[in-house]
């Protein structure tokens, strides 16, 4: 027993010296080296013989331009929206000058050419338009609407005739030429029990509406520049005391 505890004592004694190098040092002084070394595969190459890069230097805003005393700065133009399209900003012009259209019902014909020839000197930039037709009179007309000619009105006076219709006359003369009168009544009634009549002989192209009187009166109709719609409508109202202006397209 005493034997084994005095080669373990010996043995580590021996260790110890050859550890701390009593016993003499390798011929490579490097060969320790890699045992003495910590975490090695931490170790990260930043260059091969070459300099590291300067650090980037911030960017420098420029000096404001120095104000002279008396003198107020200028605020900064506001930039434009970056959602707002040339096609966006088009669209907006052509929308602020769009043309519009008034017009006046019911003008005689001397009310209708005074309004012309004072649009031709004060408003040159309005296109003007005028269409006459027949003054509404008393009554209820119950009719087919003009036809583009006499031929026409004999051709549907024949197929009226063979849906067995026989009261009916062709106009034939005024702004009605060669429309077709189905009957004229005092009430609106009245002409609306005929016109359901005649649907049912199935006539299908009458109408009914105010009786148009032998007088002529003349619609006007007025295009031009936004800017000038109130201006017109006032001048027209004071030159024929016509204050019914109406929109159209």
């Amino acid at each position: 027993m005493k034997v084994l505890v005095f080669l373990l004592v010996l043995g580590n004694l021996l260790f110890y010296a050859f550890s701390v190098g009593y016993l003499g040092h390798p011929d490579n002084p490097d060969a320790d080296r890699v045992g003495q070394q910590i975490v090695p595969e931490r170790l990260r190459i930043v260059s091969r013989g070459e300099a590291p890069a300067a650090p980037a230097q911030p960017k420098q805003e420029p000096a404001p331009a120095p104000v002279h005393e008396g003198e107020a700065a200028k605020p900064e133009a506001a930039p434009e929206p970056e959602n707002q399209t040339e096609a966006s900003k088009e669209a907006v012009v052509e929308k602020v000058g769009a043309p519009v259209c008034v017009a006046w019902r019911q003008l005689t014909p001397a009310e209708a050419d005074k309004v012309a020839a004072m649009m031709g000197k004060r408003f040159a930039e309005f296109k003007l338009s005028r269409k006459a037709m027949a003054a509404e009179g008393n009554g209820w007309w119950v009719y087919i609407p003009s036809l583009p000619g006499k031929a026409e009105a004999d051709k549907k006076a024949g197929e009226l005739r063979d849906l067995g219709v026989s009261d009916f006359f062709v106009v034939q003369e005024g702004p009605s030429r060669h429309a077709i009168s189905l009957g004229i009544f005092s009430a609106e009634k009245g002409a609306a029990d005929r016109l359901a009549e005649l649907k049912a002989k199935g006539v299908r192209s009458a109408v009914f509406g105010p009786r148009p009187s032998k007088e002529t009166v003349v619609a006007l109709q007025v295009r031009g520049p936004a800017a000038q719609k109130a201006a017109v409508i006032a001048a027209v109202a004071d030159a024929v005391q016509k204050t019914d202006a109406l929109a159209c397209k």
